[in-house]
């Protein structure tokens, strides 16, 4: 659940002598570990590598120095509490009644010929023909299975087709339709799921060579959930190998907006195959920008809820304080319709919480707090600012009446020890064993070296980022309660907000060189519908979601 964008971005940060906080030294001023000391520090550790693996990790290893030089130049106060929770009591198993979930009515559109037609239609759109039985389950999972085929290879982002079962949950929601016994807006839609999640009897490979056989005999609690929603699984998606980046065995998974580029990762085969109109829609995951990065470049909506929204029982874990699962759709309405079906507590993710889910797209804007995080935008590249210029005067004509402000000054890229140790926890015995060699990335900012060198991170320094991770808790809530919602492009913000857990949405709002851009959303904990009022207002001003890939239409 990380992109391998994002991760490019930290590292060359971490690199740089340029301090982001004031009274930080400059890492070259940093005393070097040696091979000879890193050999003896993995012999402590019962480990030994290979010598090209060990020139591989002294580069990182020597960054790290100067990571966690700059992790201790955050003051921490010795009451500050580490910004992880045991809990003696068993998970919640039960949703809040307090719901306010007023979606828009919509009547069944009457501008389609068949069911190709269909292919680049919203959930919001689609449901009503199904109800109405104006068109079948089964039409619509025959047209995406036919696209899925044809489109697939060409973008790379299939790794198992659920074709026998895909029709035999359409002719099943067709039947209980015709009988009267509709389940919601979701009965009947095709979806498609990252190669991360639980499905039992198929394949789950996380992307990964060491797990292409990996078969589970259980099923992610967020797909039972859309199983019971009368949802039709055709496809398990790809991701970038361990949740880093587009590359997984099977090779780069692509944009539909230029089938030579990376889609990003690693939610990269979710939101490939919704903005090419494979799938109605697609579940991906994110720990640092892995639905919101592959959502830009692909052009798709990506909403990555609150931390502890949405169970992750049954979903490959990479760091069990910042992954988070989420809906990539084609529209804003569409994500809050998943929502409402993933959400809330399963009995079996002890993070999840019982908070209930708010959308209603009624809400006035001139009742909202929307910050415009300024410098973000004074940071976008030359060729990138007038999207973004424009994209705020039409937030303005959408009638969302914004302020400039700033986000806490925090050195929130110090944390990512924690991202790093968890990760490494995670993979421990794939490393130890050598499964790892398997990946086909083994450069110096792959999974296999951030693996190994991360070995090196003391416990005492991950807990110290913990507790500074309470203090940048602490600086956002204070500074959210002044806001309903931030507005940004992709930058510091994602960092931030997936190590606080806060909310982000991501809608399209422009071209560069082709390749589509995106308005980053922020909401408070468990506010992702204020957020997504905001994002749907600008969404329905702007023409960029009834664009679609050339040779997918």
């Amino acid at each position: 659940m990380i992109s391998r964008r994002d991760l490019a971005t930290l590292l060359a940060l971490l690199a740089t002598s340029a301090p982001v906080g004031e009274g930080v030294q400059p890492t070259e001023q940093l005393p070097g570990v040696t091979k000879a000391q890193l050999l003896a520090a993995l012999q402590v550790m019962g480990l030994s590598f290979p010598d090209p693996q060990l020139e591989l990790m002294l580069p990182r290893v020597n960054r790290l120095l100067g990571q966690l030089e700059r992790l201790r130049q955050i003051e921490v106060p010795l009451d500050t509490e580490p910004a992880i929770a045991f809990s003696a009591a068993p998970p919640a198993t039960a949703r809040s009644k307090k719901v306010s979930y007023r979606p828009l009515k919509r009547r069944p559109r009457r501008d389609w010929n068949d069911a190709v037609d269909l292919a680049f239609w919203p959930v919001s759109e689609l449901a009503p023909l199904l109800r109405a039985k104006k068109v079948t389950s089964l039409a619509l999972t025959k047209m995406y299975l036919e696209r899925l085929k044809q489109h697939g290879p060409r973008l790379n982002c299939v790794i198992t087709l659920t074709e026998e079962l895909a029709l035999e949950q359409a002719q099943r929601a067709d039947a209980e339709i015709r009988q009267g016994r509709y389940r919601g807006p979701l009965h009947g839609i095709p979806w498609g799921v990252k190669d991360l999640f639980a499905t039992r009897g198929i394949p789950t490979t996380w992307g990964a060579e060491p797990f292409q056989h990996q078969v589970l005999d259980y099923d992610a609690t967020a797909v039972t959930r859309l199983r019971e929603a009368g949802a039709v699984l055709l496809a398990k998606l790809s991701v970038g190998a361990l949740a880093m980046g587009g590359l997984w065995f099977g090779g780069m998974t692509k944009t539909p907006w230029n089938p030579e580029r990376s889609s990003s990762g690693s939610s990269a085969g979710s939101a490939a195959a919704t903005a090419a109109g494979l799938v109605g829609f697609s579940l991906g995951t994110e720990t640092l920008g892995s639905i919101i990065s592959p959502s830009i470049r692909c052009g798709a909506v990506g909403l990555r809820p609150t931390y502890g929204r949405v169970s992750r029982f049954g979903v490959m874990g990479l760091s069990w304080t910042m992954d988070k699962v989420g809906p990539i759709c084609r529209s804003v309405e569409d994500c809050a319709l998943i929502m409402k079906v993933i959400h809330g507590p399963d009995g079996r993710d002890s993070t999840v919480r019982a908070a209930p889910f708010s959308w209603d797209p009624q809400i006035p804007l001139s009742s909202l707090r929307v910050g415009v995080l300024e410098s973000e935008f004074q940071k976008v590249d030359n060729k990138e600012r007038p999207v973004f210029e424009q994209a705020l005067q039409d937030l303005r004509k959408a009638g969302v009446n914004w302020q400039p402000t700033e986000l806490p000054q925090f050195d929130a890229s110090a944390l990512l020890v924690i991202l790093n140790a968890e990760a490494a926890t995670a993979f421990d015995d794939l490393t130890r064993q050598g499964g790892v060699d398997q990946l086909k990335d083994q450069g110096p900012g792959a999974w296999p070296n951030t693996f190994r060198s991360s070995r090196l991170i003391p416990a005492v320094e991950y807990l110290r980022a913990q507790r500074a991770r309470t203090l940048l808790q602490r600086a956002m809530h204070e500074f959210m309660d002044r806001w309903d919602v931030l507005v940004s492009p992709p930058g510091e913000s994602l960092t931030v907000t997936n190590l606080t857990g806060h909310p982000q949405i991501v809608v399209p709002c422009g071209f560069v060189d082709g390749l589509p851009r995106g308005l980053v959303f922020t909401g408070r904990l468990c506010e992702e519908g204020l957020a997504m009022r905001v994002a749907w207002a600008y969404e329905q001003t702007t023409p960029w979601r009834k664009q679609r890939p050339p040779g997918f239409a």
